[in-house]
């Protein structure tokens, strides 16, 4: 059949009451409840079959910011899923001022969560379309938050998925599961917004011929691939460029169109992307002496202190997608590293596909961000 829905991520919703003011903050959780109404009234208009939200819901999984959020998600005329991110639960057990894991799903028993003893869930949202969501927030025995699956969903995933091998499966996960940017499974900034055990969960996925995944977490705007399986990872509706998605997916000729959509005013934040990509440019110096003096460039700090400051737009660039990056008077494996980060295809052709793109479940890409970066340093 033929469907339409639309994919939001990291709305960070905060009352203003609840809003923490750290002074590294690289998100606007200021705009998170006028944002979202905006997006609402926006995909009300589009008859759209369903929404999915892939996580990060809340600020930091404050109970009243959970509340606001069903609340607004109830009276919407379409049915609306979501999965949990690591803002949502920052600890296994409740706290004064946040839910515990175990709480999440009765906040959102309208949304997926049919059985909310359960974390994790299958439903059939429409006839033949299956969507799984899955939850990859764990706690080690110090209670440190990790993004992995733990052996009863990849049990059950098992268990579940062969049933489903003649549907349309699609799994939504906060944590990314393939790389969005070179090397981000090895990398230490990177691999905190991967899935741990993201092979496993691949394993199972490839073997039961699922073919789309739903993500989020890293607050940028890109579609990836491998093992057949496609990934759609969704910037933050708080964060540059404001991004939300609406897809339209053909029976006919199995392919599913991808639209981004960018908010650009807000009451109040006119003007709106130009201020948060500064807001991001601004908080972007130790981050950047970080990804410059770590592996794999190792560059010694005076040198990352000379070039950290011409790399201001560049997270903002990398958020956006389709960007094609050069700095040409960089030295020149600085250069080749960041050029790694670009809408390029293998041959180095310019593929901007992280906005606007048509998936075929029949044609499949044939790369994906490590095998270029390998290919640009050999």
């Amino acid at each position: 059949m033929n469907f339409r829905f639309a994919i939001l991520s990291d709305p960070h919703i905060a009352l203003p009451t609840t809003i923490l003011n750290h002074s590294n903050r690289f998100h606007l959780v200021e705009v998170s409840i006028p944002a979202l109404k905006i997006v609402l009234d926006h995909l009300i208009t589009l008859n759209l079959d369903f929404l999915l939200i892939a996580g990060d819901l809340t600020q930091d999984g404050e109970p009243e910011n959970h509340r606001w959020l069903a609340d607004c998600l109830a009276t919407l005329p379409f049915p609306v899923y979501v999965v949990p991110g690591n803002h949502d639960v920052l600890s296994l057990t409740a706290t004064e001022n946040q839910i515990g894991l175990a709480d999440f799903p009765f906040y959102y028993q309208q949304f997926g969560y049919s059985h909310p003893e359960q974390i994790y869930y299958q439903k059939e949202i429409l006839p033949g379309v299956q969507l799984i969501g899955l939850n990859s927030n764990q706690f080690d025995e110090q209670g440190k938050q990790i993004g992995s699956l733990d052996a009863e969903q990849l049990h059950w995933l098992k268990q579940t998925l062969p049933a489903l091998k003649n549907d349309l499966v699609m799994v939504m996960i906060h944590h990314n599961v393939i790389e969005h940017l070179p090397g981000q499974s090895n990398h230490e900034l990177g691999k905190r917004y991967m899935l741990a055990n993201a092979v496993e969960l691949l394993d199972i996925l490839e073997e039961n011929g699922v073919k789309l995944l739903i993500t989020g977490h890293l607050h940028v705007q890109d579609l990836a691939f491998s093992r057949g399986i496609y990934e759609i990872t969704t910037g933050s509706l708080v964060s540059y460029p404001h991004p939300y998605r609406v897809l339209e997916y053909c029976e006919n000729t199995v392919e599913l169109a991808i639209e981004s959509f960018h908010l650009q005013n807000i009451p109040g934040w006119e003007n709106l992307p130009a201020i948060s990509r500064q807001w991001l440019s601004d908080r972007s110096y130790p981050f950047m002496m970080r990804l410059l003096t770590c592996h794999p460039l190792n560059l010694p700090v005076s040198l990352a202190e000379e070039l950290a400051p011409k790399l201001g737009n560049f997270w903002a660039d990398v958020a956006k997608g389709d960007t094609i990056f050069d700095f040409n008077d960089f030295p020149p494996l600085v250069r080749r590293y960041f050029y790694a980060f670009s809408a390029i295809d293998p041959l180095g052709n310019p593929h901007f596909i992280d906005n606007q793109a048509v998936i075929s479940f029949k044609h499949q890409f044939t790369y994906q961000h490590s095998d270029l970066l390998v290919e640009l340093r050999e």
